[in-house]
């Protein structure tokens, strides 16, 4: 198992996301139990580019301090939705024997379906823990249908949602 952290950066992560809590809740757990069972943890950041208050050198670049990469865990930078995009985090994940990923982060409906959808295509089992994913209300659904939506219809074939139970369990904690 690798558990995949995408765009927990501190220009994203915002209260106004659907089920904050519940959200940073299990992010936390879910890492603290990886890094525990030494499951390996890979980071991702969004570069959205200058001006954006979301590139390299800028405060909301950053990972939030609740999930700091440790030393010696992987952080890859992409500059477009999927994290396969990056040829250094494609090249590595293709060389992984490993192939089931448990995918968590921002946002549900951007970087994650992206992501969830280039991994699938290349033949990694992926997994969605249940309140580990979240964006904002747009101007077609809000926030908690956009997350059903993606879980319960777009996913469907693609991944398997669980619970948090069984992610834990996944990851070695009972």
């Amino acid at each position: 198992m690798i558990l995949l952290v995408i765009d927990m950066q501190k220009g994203i992560v915002d209260d106004e996301l659907y089920a904050f809590d519940t959200l940073m809740d299990r992010c936390v757990r879910l890492v603290d139990a990886a890094r525990k069972k030494r499951v390996e943890v890979i980071f991702v950041q969004h570069d959205a580019g200058p001006d954006s208050g979301l590139s390299v050198g800028d405060e909301g670049f950053e990972i939030i301090s609740e999930l700091r990469p440790e030393p010696g865990e992987k952080v890859f930078i992409k500059k477009i939705n999927s994290c396969f995009g990056n040829p250094d985090f494609r090249n590595y994940m293709e060389q992984q024997e490993e192939k089931r990923v448990m995918i968590i982060g921002l946002q549900t409906n951007y970087c994650i379906d992206a992501t969830v959808k280039s991994a699938f295509e290349r033949g990694f089992e992926v997994i969605i823990p249940e309140g580990t994913n979240s964006t904002f209300d747009n101007n077609y659904m809000t926030a908690e249908t956009t997350v059903r939506y993606y879980h319960e219809d777009v996913w469907e074939e693609l991944v398997d949602v669980v619970t948090l139970e069984e992610a834990m369990g996944m990851l070695g904690e009972a």
